[in-house]
């Protein structure tokens, strides 16, 4: 009998954490397998234009980490800091402002929002210096 019960409790287990894994949309437009659960993602406004804003978050993610990707058609980057996934989109919302978003999850799937607030907060000091 007591086999039989840690049998139950393992099986269990297993279910709970592959029912715990899943996909997740990347800033980017592709899929991840990642933990679906917790905020990932931050915005932030700028009354820049795209090509400063892209080019702020271009300089923090090569100062922060590793950028491994950068799309200039579709203006998202991908970067790695401290073993963390990052994903950018700088996007305009209209003529006079534009949007940066900040995805971060680490190397197991969890959202790290806070890496994303730092980034995102970098990438707004990085454009005061910007004429």
């Amino acid at each position: 009998m007591m086999k039989l019960h840690s049998w139950v409790i393992g099986l269990l287990c297993g279910l709970l954490l592959a029912g715990a894994t899943g996909c997740v949309k990347t800033v980017d437009g592709r899929t991840k397998a990642a933990v679906p659960f917790g905020r990932d993602k931050i915005e932030g406004r700028y009354e820049r234009t795209v090509a400063q804003v892209f080019e702020a978050s271009k300089s923090v993610l090569a100062r922060l980490g590793t950028l491994n990707s950068e799309d200039t058609i579709n203006k998202t980057l991908v970067a790695k800091v401290d073993t963390r996934n990052v994903w950018v989109k700088v996007r305009e919302v209209d003529t006079r402002i534009t949007s940066v978003t900040v995805q971060v999850r680490t190397r197991g799937g969890a959202a790290d929002i806070e890496l994303a607030a730092q980034i995102e907060k970098e990438i707004a000091l990085a454009l005061v210096n910007v004429k």
